[in-house]
């Protein structure tokens, strides 16, 4: 397995010595606990790291009061820390911060171990807390862009469709291919990851709830449904007719136009008149006849519902630059 330093654990590393320094400097005890909790709180994403943070803060604030009142009014015992927590755990997943379960017991042992309550111990575990969390949610400001990576997954994806077409019309064209279908594959992959690191983008921006590269992710992942769907029609196809050899020139425009430049409304409106052509065209004569080009009619149907999830999709206002949403926008 490759050795990768990632920028989570260097903000990782980071934030931890940052904390534990101050925690110290300041003269806490447990000291070391805020660096703890300065690694459980950096998250991958900024909203993540907040949620989290706000979880753990919650929880362990709420740890020192249900301590006092177990710890003082039954006994510093292994059993009642037990008992604690079977009323202990039940709230803190009502109050929504499950999150936070761990590092509150942490909490609960340091009062623990004191065999005491009082308020200078109260006031030490909160700024045990509050460094520890704190210098998180700071270094966690800071996220590196995705748009780049996000734009090579635009690219890389546009690409395998294009190859996916070319094969198709060789198909269509000659009746033969060597084509071993790892772009199916790849594409499916390629798809999942950028959907997922386009969600990820929006969770470092709290004052954007939609990304337009989710959103053009999301409407090529219907088209490669749609393609998949195609794929087992034009291998079915046992013989040449007039009517593949037309298709087979709009899926070699089509591919050679997978890109920013291509618009759907010019190759909707060519569907719509190769169909009217095929209507014109001489009945078939024989069966195989018919079922080949009921089977190329199917083809152009499901083209056209390619091209018309292309040309519903709209784009969304975002930090996107206008030149860069207009090529996204684009077919």
């Amino acid at each position: 397995m490759k050795f990768r330093i990632g920028y989570r654990t260097i903000k990782t590393a980071i934030g931890t010595a940052i904390s534990i320094l101050l925690a110290q400097q300041i003269g806490l005890q447990n000291f070391a606990s805020a660096g703890i909790l300065t690694i459980l709180c950096i998250q991958v994403t900024k909203r993540r790291s907040f949620r989290t943070a706000w979880a753990r803060f919650l929880a362990c604030v709420l740890a020192m009061p249900f301590s006092a009142v177990f710890f003082e009014l039954i006994a510093y015992h292994p059993i009642v820390i037990g008992i604690m927590l079977f009323f202990f755990i039940p709230t803190i997943v009502m109050l929504k911060a499950p999150d936070g379960i761990v590092t509150s017991s942490v909490i609960i042992l340091h009062i623990y171990m004191a065999k005491k309550i009082t308020l200078a111990i109260f006031l030490n575990e909160l700024g045990v807390i509050t460094i520890g969390i704190g210098v998180a949610l700071l270094i966690n400001l800071y996220m590196p862009s995705v748009e780049k990576k996000l734009k090579d997954y635009q690219s890389e994806i546009e690409e395998n469709f294009r190859i996916i077409f070319v094969e198709m019309v060789r198909y269509l064209r000659t009746g033969d291919s060597n084509w071993d279908g790892k772009e199916i594959t790849v594409g499916a992959r390629l798809l999942d990851e950028a959907i997922a690191i386009a969600l990820q983008d929006v969770e470092n921006h709290f004052l954007r709830d939609e990304n337009i590269y989710f959103h053009y992710f999301k409407m090529r992942q219907k088209q490669f449904e749609i393609i998949e769907r195609v794929l087992p029609i034009v291998t079915s196809l046992t013989r040449t007719v007039k009517q593949g050899h037309m298709v087979a020139e709009f899926l070699e425009e089509l591919s050679e136009n997978v890109h920013p430049g291509n618009t759907a409304y010019i190759y909707l409106e060519k569907l719509r008149e190769m169909k009217k052509e095929f209507e014109e065209m001489e009945l078939p004569k024989t069966r195989e006849e018919f079922v080949t080009r009921a089977a190329l009619l199917q083809l152009v149907n499901e083209m056209n519902e390619y091209l018309i999830i292309k040309s519903s999709f709209k784009g969304i206002k975002t930090g996107v630059k206008v030149n860069e949403q207009k090529e996204i926008e684009a077919n």
